[in-house]
C-alpha cells in the first residue's frame, strides 16, 4: 500500500487539476469525464516528472506528488481541451 500512495494522490490531484482547469479555460470544449480521466493521466504524468527532476528534495514525498499532480492534470486537460475544442471550418 505504500508504494499506491503516490500513484493515488498523483490521480486524485490531476483529476482535480484537470477540472479546475477545463472550469478557467471556457474554450474547452471537453465533457468532465474526459476532463477527468485526462486529467488523472496527466496528474500521474507531472508527479513522475517532478520526481524524475528532483523536486521532491524541498517538499515532502505526498505534498510534491500532489502539486506535481494539479500542474500535470491542469497542463495536460488545457492541450487536449485545445485540440480537441478546434472544429474545422
Amino acid at each position: 500500500m505504500e508504494a499506491l500512495m503516490p500513484i493515488i494522490t498523483q490521480l486524485i490531484a490531476g483529476a482535480v487539476g484537470g477540472n479546475a482547469a477545463g472550469a478557467a479555460l471556457k474554450q474547452v470544449a471537453v465533457s468532465v469525464i474526459v476532463r477527468t480521466i485526462v486529467g488523472a493521466i496527466g496528474g500521474v504524468g507531472g508527479g513522475l516528472l517532478l520526481q524524475m527532476v528532483g523536486g521532491e528534495a524541498g517538499l515532502s514525498g505526498l505534498v510534491a506528488n500532489g502539486i506535481g499532480g494539479l500542474v500535470g492534470g491542469g497542463v495536460l486537460t488545457a492541450i487536449v481541451g485545445a485540440v480537441l475544442g478546434k472544429k474545422p471550418a
